[in-house]
């Protein structure tokens, strides 16, 4: 396009990117939630500069390589509508980089809010030794949860060896692939028998007719991360039938299951889900102890 060659400065290409990915109706929701923000993350991570660079450099001129490294960035998001994460191949979770790929979803889990505060008042902190990240995808919420313990043990388990692999490179990119240890297993199915302090599980949970809504951006994540049958429950039922054999006495077991919240409680009035809130999400997590799932005759 001939006006890209109007474009010299790094303050050009924001503004030009941001206006690009307005006019296409781009959807944002891996990692941004706007065009500027998603500008910003894209073209800065390509320049390898920070994020709390100085404004003053936004005035600086690219050189010939960099616009055009740009360029093919910015048509890739605007015309396939790639994710940024998936471009720059870094997504972020509980202030941790992360290492992503299409071989895993991009992380932006609600789970974050109860890792930070490391599960209070639900179980005492210093009180928990093992916990199972299960559907651990690129292994965020494992790494994040080693972090906020890390006297504790964590497993992390997954369908998919493909995923599996990214999950790999970042426990070596946060040095802690002595305590966090990966498992190839469709859910509960192949695990060694053991009792955790906290099962922690972000799994596929989106119904068919969201699925088949999905704007394009999302179809770039593996399938096998997202869908979980015609009312997104196909995973969560399992888990919940499962769950408590793998549990210690005072073990807790959280599942976010998003929009399939309702469908949830519709086909289990009588388990005593606890909704969780939080503050930078809209939640849709549920917290079950190993009392409440022991005692609970529905399965």
């Amino acid at each position: 396009m001939s006006e890209i060659a109007e474009l010299h400065t790094l303050r050009d290409y924001l503004r030009w990117a941001t206006s690009r990915f307005n006019e296409a109706g781009l959807h944002f929701g891996h990692g941004t939630d706007n065009a500027w923000d998603d500008a910003v993350a894209l073209i800065l991570h390509t320049l390898h500069l920070p994020i709390n660079i100085d404004r003053s450099v936004l005035d600086a001129r690219l050189t010939a390589s960099e616009a055009k490294q740009l360029q093919q960035m910015i048509q890739k998001r605007l015309h396939d509508r790639i994710p940024v994460p998936y471009l720059t191949h870094e997504a972020w979770f509980a202030g941790l980089p992360f290492y992503v790929d299409e071989r895993v979803l991009i992380p932006r889990s609600s789970l974050i809010e109860l890792i930070e505060k490391h599960f209070e008042p639900w179980v005492d902190p210093e009180k928990i030794f093992n916990i199972l990240d299960l559907c651990t995808g690129s292994g965020c919420i494992a790494v994040a949860c080693a972090k906020a313990f890390p006297d504790a043990s964590v497993d992390a388990s997954d369908i998919s060896e493909e995923a599996l692999a990214v999950a790999k490179i970042n426990l070596l990119r946060h040095h802690i692939e002595d305590q966090v240890h990966l498992l190839h297993s469709d859910l509960f199915s192949t695990l060694p028998k053991k009792e955790y302090d906290i099962i922690i599980s972000n799994p596929p949970y989106v119904d068919t007719e969201d699925m088949a809504a999905l704007p394009k951006e999302y179809l770039h994540e593996p399938a096998i991360a997202l869908a979980a049958g015609k009312k997104g429950l196909d995973c969560v039922i399992t888990i919940l039938q499962q769950a408590s054999q793998y549990l210690s006495p005072q073990g807790i077991l959280v599942v976010e299951v998003g929009n399939s919240e309702i469908a949830l409680t519709e086909r289990f009035p009588e388990i005593p889900f606890t909704w969780l809130d939080f503050e930078r999400s809209d939640g849709g997590v549920f917290l079950l102890t190993a009392k409440e799932l022991r005692s609970c005759k529905v399965f």
